[in-house]
């Protein structure tokens, strides 16, 4: 139970005198929580990648494993240039995928209008040049941000279902740190397969 959790028991439990929600909070959601072998945390992890696949149309070209370490690597704080280097494609490909997994950056949103705004002329349906003049900014700005308040409308319309199922999954630091790792450390023996792969002797 972290500390919001414990605070809002000890709130309901003075003004009710009850605590029977403090019973039903202590389980933990689905089956996600206390997880700690790292080849069962990535089937897991692997199974909402493609569940998001199945429901919504990606725009990444990244396939379901790379999706997965993209996940993992981004929990353990990995920035998108680091995780370019480990997919081993453009930094601009890695922000696609992520957005396309729900997973906004704080630095995503750092537009020159009010992303409130912005949302709320997608929810209507505006197209980028309408957006553009009522924001009064470039169309090409307006084409930067419109999958980053996209990706935000879809996890806001899922409860931050998917977001929160990786988190809770992946914020572990240990476990997280543990699979970071180990997929680094697949991608490099997968680096050097090639490499001798490629050497004729």
């Amino acid at each position: 139970m972290d500390e919001k959790t414990a605070e809002l028991r000890d709130i309901f439990i003075e003004t009710t005198g009850a605590d029977t929600v403090t019973e039903r909070q202590s389980e933990s959601r689905g089956s996600l929580a206390d997880v700690d072998d790292p080849e069962e945390v990535r089937a897991r992890v692997h199974d909402l990648v493609a569940t998001m696949r199945e429901r919504y149309e990606f725009e990444t070209d990244l396939g379901d494993d790379a999706l997965v370490s993209l996940v993992v690597g981004y929990f353990d704080g990995d920035t998108d240039e680091d995780l370019a280097v480990e997919l081993d494609v453009a930094p601009e490909a890695i922000r696609t995928a992520r957005l396309d997994l729900h997973l906004v950056r704080d630095t995503d949103r750092d537009a020159p209008f009010d992303m409130d705004r912005l949302d709320k002329l997608l929810v209507d349906g505006a197209a980028d040049e309408e957006i553009a003049a009522k924001l009064d900014v470039p169309v090409e700005v307006v084409s930067e941000f419109r999958p980053v308040a996209a990706a935000d409308i879809r996890s806001t319309r899922e409860n931050y279902r998917f977001r929160d199922d990786f988190a809770e999954l992946l914020t572990d630091d240990d476990l997280s740190q543990r699979m970071a790792e180990d997929a680094r450390n697949d991608g490099l023996r997968e680096a050097t397969e090639d490499i001798e792969t490629d050497v004729s002797l």
